[in-house]
C-alpha cells in the first residue's frame, strides 16, 4: 500500500541574484523588436484620450519605482537571497509589459507620428530597465562607476520625460518638424562655417602640425598630412559651393514655412495629411547631410550634382504634398512657387559647373 506521506517535489534550485538580473536584462531586449513592430491593439471601444494619457504616465510612474526599488537593495550588502530577487524581477518585468500594453491601446487613427513619439519613449523606458539590470549584475556594489551609471540611467530619464510628449498628432508634427528645422540649420551653420574659414578640416589636424612641423618631410606628404591638396578646395569646388549653400539655405526656409503652416492652419483631425508632410520632412535633413558631406575634399562635382538632385527631388516633393494639404488654404497665392523657383535656380546653377563631369 502506498505512503500516504509522500514527499513533496523538490522546489526548483532559483539562479544567483545577479545571474537573475542578467536573465531578466535579456528578457526586456528581447521585448524591443516586438514593440518596434506591434500594432495597436483592436476594440470596438471608442478612444478615451485622457484616460490613455493618465494610464501611460502611471505607468512610467509605476517603472520608475521598481528601478528605484531595485537599484536600492541591490547597491548595498547583503545583496537579497534568490527568492527576495525573483519577486523583485517578477515586479520588474510586470511594470515592463504593464507600461508596453498601455502603448498597444494608442490606435493608428490618432496618428503614425504620435505614435512613433510614443512608441519611441516606450522603447527607451525598455531599453533603459535593461541596461539597469546589466549595470546593477555586472559592475561591482558600491563602486563610483555604478554610482555614476545608475545615477544617470536613462529609464529614470525617459519615465520622467513622459509628461512632456505631445498628446494629439498636430503637436507631434510641430514637434518633429521642429527638430527637422535644426538639424538642416545645423548642418548649414557647419557648412558656413568652413566656407567662411576657407579650411575645411580647420581644428581637426591643427594639433597634428605643431607637434610636427620640425620633422616633416617628403614622407610625410604622401602619408596625407596638411600639405596634401587632397585637404583643400580648388577654385573650382569654391565656385560649386555657392549655389550648393544656397540650396540648404532653401532647405532651411523650406521646413521653416512648412512648420509655419502646420502651426497656423493644421487641423487636429486631418492626421493623416499631418502625417504626409512629417514623412516628407524628414527625408529633408538626410539629403541635406549627403549633400554637405559630398562637398568637403577631395570633392567628386558628379556625386555633388547627384546629391543636389537628390535633395531638390525630395524639396518638391514636400512642397507639393503641403501645398495639397489643409495647411495650404490658398496655394494660389503662396510662397511655394517662389520656393520652387529659387530651388530650381540653384540646381540650374550646379548642373552648369558640373556639365564637364558628364561629359568626359
Amino acid at each position: 500500500m502506498a505512503s500516504a506521506t509522500a514527499p513533496a517535489a523538490a522546489a526548483p534550485t532559483l539562479a544567483p541574484p545577479l545571474q537573475q538580473l542578467r536573465h531578466l536584462a535579456e528578457e526586456l531586449r528581447l521585448l524591443l523588436p516586438r514593440v518596434r513592430v506591434g500594432e495597436a491593439q483592436e476594440t470596438t471601444e471608442e478612444f478615451n484620450r485622457e484616460m490613455f494619457w493618465r494610464r501611460l504616465n502611471e505607468a512610467a510612474v509605476t517603472v520608475s519605482r521598481e528601478a528605484t526599488t531595485l537599484t536600492t537593495v541591490f547597491s548595498q550588502l547583503p545583496l537579497p537571497s534568490p527568492q527576495e530577487t525573483q519577486k523583485f524581477c517578477e515586479q520588474v518585468h510586470a511594470a515592463i509589459k504593464a507600461f508596453i500594453a498601455v502603448y498597444y491601446l494608442l490606435p493608428k487613427d490618432q496618428g503614425i507620428t504620435l505614435r512613433k513619439l510614443v512608441r519611441g519613449a516606450t522603447l527607451d523606458i525598455v531599453d533603459g530597465m535593461a541596461q539597469l539590470m546589466e549595470v546593477l549584475s555586472i559592475t561591482p556594489t558600491q563602486s563610483p562607476e555604478n554610482n555614476d551609471l545608475i545615477s544617470y540611467n536613462s529609464v529614470w530619464v525617459a519615465c520622467q520625460q513622459m509628461p512632456q510628449i505631445p498628446r494629439d498628432n498636430k503637436a507631434a508634427a510641430l514637434l518633429m518638424l521642429t527638430k527637422n528645422v535644426d538639424f538642416v540649420k545645423d548642418a548649414h551653420e557647419e557648412m558656413e562655417r568652413a566656407v567662411e574659414e576657407c579650411d575645411p578640416y580647420s581644428g581637426l589636424l591643427n594639433d597634428t602640425d605643431e607637434n610636427n612641423s620640425d620633422n616633416r618631410n617628403d614622407e610625410d606628404d604622401v602619408l596625407g598630412f596638411p600639405s596634401n591638396q587632397d585637404l583643400y578646395w580648388s577654385e573650382d569646388d569654391q565656385e560649386l559651393i555657392i549655389p550648393c549653400l544656397a540650396l540648404v539655405r532653401a532647405s532651411k526656409a523650406c521646413l521653416k514655412k512648412i512648420r509655419i503652416l502646420v502651426a497656423e492652419n493644421g487641423k487636429k483631425d486631418q492626421v493623416a495629411q499631418l502625417d504626409d508632410i512629417v514623412d516628407i520632412s524628414e527625408e529633408i535633413s538626410p539629403s541635406v547631410d549627403d549633400l554637405a558631406l559630398s562637398i568637403y575634399p577631395p570633392m567628386c562635382h558628379l556625386t555633388v550634382r547627384i546629391n543636389s538632385a537628390k535633395l531638390v527631388s525630395v524639396l518638391k516633393k514636400a512642397l507639393e504634398i503641403t501645398k495639397a494639404s489643409h495647411v495650404t488654404p490658398q496655394p494660389e497665392d503662396s510662397w511655394i512657387p517662389l520656393l520652387i523657383n529659387a530651388i530650381d535656380h540653384c540646381m540650374n546653377r550646379i548642373k552648369e559647373l558640373t556639365q564637364s563631369e558628364l561629359e568626359l
